[in-house]
């Protein structure tokens, strides 16, 4: 019930060569219910909470059991890139994110580098 997952940051983007690990904690009201996903990487994005929680409509209110878990990884993927900063689970990142994408994206890119060595 307890799965452990990587993804890999989207090509072409800050996130490009960063491999993220996270966990997926399933209920056993699943597929009813959504996994409860967490970022084990430390991660510096506006809609991942500092204890590795993610702020994703799929996950919280509009949850589907059609979702499998590829679909779930896809789309926390595709939040890497494509935040949202009118929701903020971090509010540090979400601001830097609007006033000042040149200091967010190095921010980014020492979470990659980091994403190399972490355990």
């Amino acid at each position: 019930m307890l799965w452990n997952a990587v993804i890999f940051g989207p090509d072409d983007t800050p996130w490009d060569g960063g491999t993220f690990k996270l966990t997926l904690q399933f209920a056993e009201d699943y597929p009813n219910k959504p996994p409860t996903v967490q970022f084990v990487s430390r991660m510096f994005h506006p809609n991942i909470y500092a204890d590795g929680s993610i702020c994703l409509d799929i996950l919280q209110n509009q949850w589907s059991p059609i979702y499998d878990v590829a679909a779930i990884l896809t789309s926390i993927q595709s939040l890497l890139c494509d935040p949202n900063p009118n929701s903020p689970a971090n509010s540090e990142a979400a601001r830097m994110f609007s006033e000042n994408k040149r200091e967010y994206n190095r921010r980014v890119r020492e979470i990659v580098e980091q994403s190399w060595s972490a355990d």
